[in-house]
């Protein structure tokens, strides 16, 4: 059938037509825009600090990225509900804490550390939950509650004091890097699924009669796909290896994509914030996802705060201060509406490189911290911007 639409003309312009139209027509044009601005950044900081492009900064920066990833990815789920969650800076900072007080002061082993903390940061997710779905509290009001209740509990527990992480298990979650080898194996299984969710996902559209993109379109995206993960790949092994924390990151994004897009939970999820009542009608059960994607939430602050605390090898109680409004930037510059109802885990992981990206570049360059905030701010207006003026020419 392709070949059919592609020979309707002559002269070959409809073949041409379809092709370009198939490539650039019907992408995600906030996504698209948001990685040509990554790219930009980095072709920037590059020029003006040749240092922002070497091996050994960027693989920094992926490491430095891989905490406001983990949690951009339960942001995206709490957006997308129609809500946010203005506590997880704080509950990663708490569960930290209490990680560094299991290890350190109770000298427990680091397994246990690790169930102790991630039960931890789950309870008082679905407390937040609870309040929000069952007590009918706003998201906003708990979570700014939470924001400030977590931040004192970390300053009571740990008595406003630093305390080091010295078990070599647990240092190694948030330091160690993986061997070239490995790399190698991680890049061969990440192309082979892009070939395999690409052609999948053409006999699944073709199986139910959906119009299916040319092949020359996926099997470009394929080999562009195939190329940034061998450059990723090859980069990282130029330094020491894949940072461990971004496989925290792989495997998380993989499992929250698979949730949000494959699952009844996850469709739940954008017809929640799509329109509630209509959900609500359809018999979807809205205080119960409520309070499981604040589960989720809390949940993986706690994953955040044991890679933070890893890799900082101690517990702060400055740990997590503004990591929520990181989140929140990362999840809206990468696609997520603040509307409810749209976003999705890929975008909060480009938002989030573009966020760490320009921490990094200024920070080499030796720009004074607020320049940080102005510029990260200016983007999370103009990325809000952006969508609202989206939505308006949807609705014309």
């Amino acid at each position: 059938m392709e070949l059919q639409k592609e020979s309707v003309n002559q002269n070959g312009l409809a073949g041409k037509t379809s092709f370009w139209s198939s490539l650039f027509g019907k992408m995600d044009v906030r996504a698209y825009t948001m990685v040509g601005a990554l790219v930009l950044i980095w072709v920037l900081f590059g020029i003006l600090d040749p240092t922002f492009l070497t091996a050994r900064n960027l693989s920094n920066l992926f490491t430095q990225m891989s905490v406001t990833s983990i949690l951009a990815i339960g942001m995206v789920l709490v957006i997308v509900a129609g809500h946010i969650d203005l506590s997880v800076g704080s509950l990663l900072g708490l569960t930290g804490g209490l990680a560094a007080i299991f290890s350190n002061w109770l000298g427990l082993p680091p397994v246990l550390v690790i169930i102790g903390t991630l039960a931890a940061g789950a309870v008082l997710g679905l407390l937040q939950g609870w309040l929000v779905a069952y007590k009918m509290v706003p998201a906003f009001i708990v979570t700014l509650g939470g924001m400030m209740v977590f931040r004192g509990a970390l300053m009571g527990v740990t008595g406003s004091m630093t305390i080091p992480v010295s078990d070599p298990v647990l240092a190694l979650l948030g330091n160690a890097y993986f061997a070239s080898m490995f790399g190698i194996v991680l890049g061969i299984l990440a192309i082979g699924a892009i070939v395999y969710s690409t052609l999948s996902k053409r006999r699944s559209r073709r199986k139910y009669g959906f119009e299916v993109s040319p092949l020359s379109v996926d099997i470009l995206k394929m080999i562009g796909l195939s190329l940034l993960v061998i450059l990723f790949v090859l980069v990282m092994n130029s330094y020491k290896g894949i940072p461990f924390p971004i496989i925290f990151v792989i495997l998380l994004a993989a499992i929250f994509y698979f949730l949000s897009t494959k699952t009844t939970f996850g469709r739940h999820i954008y017809a929640i914030g799509g329109n509630m009542e209509a959900a609500r009608l359809s018999g979807i059960n809205i205080r119960r996802k409520t309070m499981l994607i604040f589960l989720l939430s809390g949940l993986l602050a706690s994953i955040a705060a044991i890679v933070l605390t890893s890799r900082l090898a101690s517990a702060t109680i400055t740990a997590g201060n503004m990591a929520e409004m990181d989140a929140i930037a990362a999840c809206v510059i990468g696609g997520t509406s603040l509307m409810g109802g749209a976003g999705t885990v890929l975008g909060a992981l480009i938002g989030a490189l573009v966020m760490t990206s320009l921490d990094n570049g200024m920070s080499l360059m030796g720009l004074e911290s607020f320049w940080q905030y102005v510029v990260k701010g200016s983007i999370l207006v103009f990325a809000v911007w952006l969508d609202i003026s989206n939505r308006r020419k949807a609705v014309k």
